[in-house]
């Protein structure tokens, strides 16, 4: 049975962005004397929907879409939660099966273990709905061979649908873009074909840094270092997307992210100030706020971002050297605030309202936390520029 929060069972062409992420119900083992914490929510797709939904905001908050499979054991208050977010979430529930969960067991220097507690269930194309297969942007955390079949199936299923006319042809003008979370555990030299074929897919490509180098066989990755400066060179001129000028972000934690095309590179700082508290999930709201900015040039935080930084020269020639991709830099912004949610907190952040009705996250405006990022990059370029003076 699948029903949905709110009900969305007609066709609409206002999905913004759908993941393929699973949703998890957490266990948190940390090293003594913190104590543990039980059913959090949890899982790549959940995080990457609360990053997209921040981009968002609550007047489009129905643009993004996702697929939560629950069991007998679903509790309330986790219920409660996703309606909170007011999205387009398709729950498929069943009282025969348990919600997938998973115990994360913390160790030294944040080492971090991982096992499944109950059966998983993957999301691939023949799981989303009509609206959903139409949606402007994906989100993927799966294997190269799994990452081309998922893309493939989209396509395919949307020509069907556009072929047998149940779906108007003005909805699928464009062909969505598709951001590709490479799975941790199949970054190993060995996937590297298939890495490289699945590249042709894909809009984004975004392992972290740590699962950059183990893809090269190496234990850490850094710009300063000119051979993985080399590795990020190497995989942009292999040629990503359809036209080859796809993007490669390396998130990089506290070092913020590194965006590479073929004829150009940028690197967007963190987000600073945060106490840390926990970073799990900061990587995969990262890239659903990235998708969802990269479709919302018209929309308030990007806005924002092009009026704070508009008057710097340094802003405008970043801007002018993407060309045709110049609502990229603003995007990696948007992702890059809606991480720094993300980490202050075990689990989710928590949604809320002011008295004038402005919605909060962790009690901060998402597009204030957006001006107060974008005015002390402002304020960096300034300072660059007296010293270059």
């Amino acid at each position: 049975m699948s029903t949905e929060i709110p009900n969305n069972s007609t066709f609409t062409s206002d999905i913004d962005f759908c993941t393929l992420g699973m949703f998890i119900i957490d266990e948190i083992e940390f090293e003594a004397p913190k104590p543990p914490v039980k059913n959090i929510i949890g899982g790549a797709g959940s995080y990457a929907v609360v990053g997209a939904r921040m981009v968002a905001g609550r007047e489009h908050s129905q643009s993004v879409s996702w697929i939560v499979d629950t069991g007998s054991d679903f509790p309330a208050e986790i219920r409660r939660i996703i309606s909170s977010w007011d999205t387009a979430c398709v729950l498929r529930e069943s009282t025969e099966r348990l919600t997938t969960r998973a115990w994360n067991g913390y160790g030294p220097n944040e080492k971090r273990d991982f096992r499944y507690l109950t059966p998983k269930i993957r999301l691939d194309h023949d799981a989303l709905s009509e609206s959903q297969v139409f949606s402007k942007t994906f989100h993927m955390v799966c294997s190269p061979a799994r990452c081309c079949q998922i893309v493939e199936g989209i396509l395919q299923r949307r020509n069907a649908l556009l072929q047998s006319d149940k779906i108007d042809p003005s909805h699928a003008a464009r062909r969505p873009i598709f951001v590709w979370e490479p799975v941790p555990d199949l970054c190993r030299a060995e996937e590297l074909p298939m890495f490289y074929k699945a590249l042709k897919h894909v809009d984004v490509v975004s392992p972290n840094d740590l699962e950059l180098a183990s893809m090269f066989g190496n234990k850490s990755w850094s710009l300063e270092n000119s051979s993985d400066r080399a590795i990020a060179d190497v995989i942009v001129k292999s040629g990503i997307g359809q036209d080859g000028n796809g993007l490669l972000v390396v998130r990089a934690g506290k070092d913020g992210s590194y965006a590479f095309s073929r004829n150009v590179s940028l690197h967007i700082p963190a987000y600073q100030g945060m106490n840390v508290v926990d970073p799990t999930g900061a990587g995969n709201s990262f890239l659903g706020a990235l998708a969802q900015g990269l479709i919302s040039i018209e929309r308030t935080p990007t806005k924002l971002v092009a009026s704070t930084l508009g008057k710097s020269d340094q802003w405008a020639d970043i801007v002018g050297l993407w060309g045709e991709q110049g609502r990229i830099p603003a995007a990696l912004i948007c992702a890059t605030v809606a991480a720094s949610f993300v980490i202050q907190q075990v689990g989710m952040p928590q949604i809320s309202r002011s008295e004038i009705g402005e919605e909060l996250w962790n009690g901060q405006s998402y597009t204030e936390r957006i001006r107060l990022y974008t005015k002390q990059l402002a304020e960096t370029f300034e300072n660059a520029s007296k010293i270059q003076k």
